[in-house]
């Protein structure tokens, strides 16, 4: 949405240092270690189904790169025609002196001929009317460096070994979640699964098949992708239609909140 590569790279992978422990840290290294230098999105449809079983379908464009090692994601709409022109743009917060500052979550929505920063309460809001939030998001975009994270026990999603990564967010990060567990495949270090909670009650649950992973310039992802919410009995499946993987540069306007909205 973060919320998973804008949820087509490794999902999940985190920056958490000395708060993850080595084994949690190891594992989150390599989910990190799979998201490419640049990468660009040529088409992503997200499908959003509501309770009445109506359907709603968004498509556009996604860009990847990263900075220093910070993660940049920017998501481009182009349809449908209401919302032609939309754009979300993710920066990922930089750890200075033990603190992590805050990761920079940016909309324009064409209606509005603005930026807005969100912020706060709206962080929880639903991204363009789909399943994900914009915490989801950005959670989705590798940015869990505000978040605690520890091992459970391995287990197994469609008979591939997976391990079990508990990310707990720390004070003040911003999110309705009380945890949120996640299924790392152990071959390719991409989430097959993450279940986000609100105390103790599943509110979210993201899900992909294995068959859903692809890999393209060395680098593994998911195809596929399905958000269900289960308190509103809603859902959005992501579908990542070509990816193109590249070792230059994406141009820095794709990724500066003055500038991102107008496109490549």
């Amino acid at each position: 949405m973060n919320a998973g590569r804008w949820l087509c790279m490794a999902l999940l992978a985190a920056s958490l240092g000395a708060r993850a422990d080595a084994a949690a840290q190891k594992v989150l290294d390599c989910m990190r270690a799979n998201i490419p230098p640049s990468l660009q999105i040529k088409e992503v449809e997200l499908v959003s189904i509501d309770r009445s079983g109506a359907e709603r379908l968004l498509k556009g464009k996604v860009y990847v790169s990263r900075d220093n090692g910070l993660i940049r994601v920017m998501l481009s709409i182009s349809k449908p025609r209401d919302l032609d022109g939309a754009a979300y743009l993710m920066r990922e917060g930089m750890r200075e002196g033990g603190v992590d500052k805050k990761d920079d979550i940016f909309l324009f929505l064409p209606a509005l001929q603005r930026v807005r920063k969100i912020s706060g309460g709206s962080a929880d809001a639903p991204l363009l009317g789909t399943d994900f939030s914009y915490n989801d998001m950005k959670q989705l975009q590798a940015a869990f460096g505000d978040s605690q994270a520890s091992l459970d026990k391995p287990t197994t999603i469609e008979q591939r070994p997976v391990h079990v990564l508990q990310l707990q967010p720390t004070a003040g990060a911003g999110t309705r979640y009380s945890r949120v567990r996640t299924y790392v495949d152990q071959k390719t270090c991409v989430a097959l699964k993450a279940e986000f909670f609100e105390g103790n009650s599943l509110r979210k649950e993201l899900s992909a098949p294995a068959a859903g992973l692809k890999r393209a310039d060395g680098y593994w992802y998911l195809s596929d992708l399905l958000m269900r919410d289960v308190k509103e009995n809603t859902s959005t499946r992501l579908k990542v239609l070509g990816v193109i993987g590249s070792t230059e540069e994406l141009p820095s306007r794709l990724f500066n909140p003055a500038t991102f909205y107008r496109g490549n």
